[in-house]
């Protein structure tokens, strides 16, 4: 017989019918003559109901029914008269895999999430963390199919780089010498000629600049893989690896690519909407449980799916950094010292300056454009005054910055002349610097850390609770 999946059961309302489902017991009750059976198969978040007559089955086989074990069911499913639509009247069931219930971690009881990260390899079977790495997927194949459908190719940039994108100098080091024996040269520095590569190399933290390339030849294109920051951050928004979203547009303006984002951001979240609303309607409520042991002024002021919903259907608000600054340093919130760091035109926004806007003055997302150049990266358009440079950050209510990007800049002179002030080895991106010699053309791209789109879209409040395993400082179990 062949399998089906929990999710085709819920999904076709049919009521009837002999079928073998597997999967694993999420609960287990009842009384000495009959036994009801909690299974999930990780296809949704709803459970089918098995029931076990006990006279019909050897003791053997019952008693190592325990949450968490691995069961393969046959029988035939019928309409139910309790809770569920649908059960599963057992005639035949095989133990695939035993969880002793002495030692099995995730059992039917409330756990805390730093309980669950530290058995991360086990906390996706819990309805919170089945339901965000549903979300996740679907959100995953939105950004392909949003692409895709534009017309723009997925380039698979190198995980290993020679170059630092961000100049932020937080890289991971890799190497295939011991530390302890690493070559030196004739003064005494690493000898990275002898290295594998030749070179020093490190981990990527963008794959923007090969991106860049490749608009260059093909037009239009994305890339969507992991990036490492080796930045020693305990906070609720930081991991040392996580995923990014890159798209690289030729002949696009500032103007055009946040329109592209903005569009972007409106069809991942739209996509997410339309398929996955049981997950989200579960983790809504979630959301809600959690908020009510939180002060009144610290809730959020619209519920997950609405919020979601109010993002997809409303025009981004946009300003530029300069106004941005003016709005700040004119709110009461900054007449009252309510903010912890200063406010000035040319610092680098802090998150409480980014959410201020979003969550208080705006209540939208909001699209920042033209900051000052010397907090940007050298790659960035310089306008015309000399001050600032033509990019743009995308700010979400909860999270802060949710996308940064530019327009680059196409001028050979120009750029040559910004990365000599910024200190950056030109000889070393030779390579990068030849597209701005042979066909040179305007073009704009944009960064999506994928981890907070997750995070923004399934309510959750930790970074760390969107990625299956995340990679943080001192962390990097499993």
């Amino acid at each position: 017989m062949v399998r089906t999946v929990i999710k085709s059961i819920v999904e076709s309302k049919v009521g009837n019918g002999d079928l073998l489902v597997k999967g694993w017991v999420r609960n287990r009750r009842g009384s000495k003559n009959v036994q009801f059976i909690a299974l999930n198969d990780g296809s949704c978040l709803g459970n089918l109901q098995v029931v076990v007559d006990i006279e019909k089955f050897d003791e053997s086989i019952l008693k190592k029914i325990s949450v968490g074990a691995a069961l393969a069911i046959e029988g035939k499913l019928e309409e139910s008269s309790g809770n569920q639509s649908f059960e599963l009247i057992a005639e035949k069931i095989d133990i695939l895999g035993e969880a002793n219930p002495e030692t099995y971690p995730i059992q039917p009881k409330k756990h805390s999430m730093e309980f669950l990260r530290e058995n991360a390899h086990l906390r996706m079977r819990t309805n919170t963390f089945s339901a965000v790495f549903r979300v996740r997927h679907y959100l995953s194949h939105a950004i392909h199919q949003f692409f895709h459908q534009k017309g723009y190719y997925h380039l698979h940039t190198p995980i290993i780089t020679a170059s630092d994108c961000e100049g932020a100098g937080e890289m991971f080091r890799v190497s295939t010498f011991e530390p302890n024996q690493f070559p030196k040269d004739e003064s005494g520095h690493p000898d990275y000629s002898q290295d594998f590569f030749g070179k020093a190399t490190n981990l990527t933290v963008s794959g923007q600049l090969e991106g860049e390339t490749g608009a260059m030849a093909l037009g239009g294109i994305y890339t969507f893989g992991p990036t490492f920051r080796a930045e020693n951050s305990n906070t609720t928004r930081h991991l040392a690896e996580f995923w990014m979203v890159e798209p690289e547009v030729a002949f696009n303006t500032l103007k055009e690519n946040r329109e592209l984002a903005e569009e972007f951001l409106k069809y991942c979240i739209q996509f997410a909407l339309d398929n996955c609303p049981e997950d989200l309607q579960f983790l809504q409520t979630l959301e809600e449980e959690r908020e009510k042991l939180l002060p009144e002024n610290q809730r959020n002021e619209l519920p997950l799916l609405e919020k979601l919903k109010f993002v997809t259907q409303n025009d981004f608000v946009h300003l530029t950094y300069t106004v941005a600054i003016d709005v700040l340093l004119k709110s009461n919130h900054y007449k009252k010292g309510k903010f912890e760091y200063d406010v000035k035109w040319g610092i680098d926004l802090q998150s409480e300056h980014e959410r201020y806007l979003v969550e208080k003055e705006f209540k939208k997302p909001v699209i920042l454009t033209d900051y000052p150049k010397d907090i940007k990266a050298f790659y960035m358009k310089q306008n015309e005054d000399g001050k600032t440079v033509a990019a743009m950050d995308i700010l979400f209510p909860g999270i802060g910055e949710i996308i940064g990007g530019s327009e680059r800049e196409s001028n050979l002179e120009k750029l040559e002349k910004r990365m000599i002030e910024m200190d950056i080895n030109l000889d070393e991106l030779w390579w990068y610097l030849d597209t701005r010699r042979f066909g040179t053309a305007p073009h704009a791209g944009f960064g999506l850390g994928f981890e907070r789109l997750v995070l923004f879209v399934t309510g959750m409040t930790n970074i760390r609770d969107v990625i299956p395993f995340p990679r943080t400082p001192k962390n990097a179990e499993f």
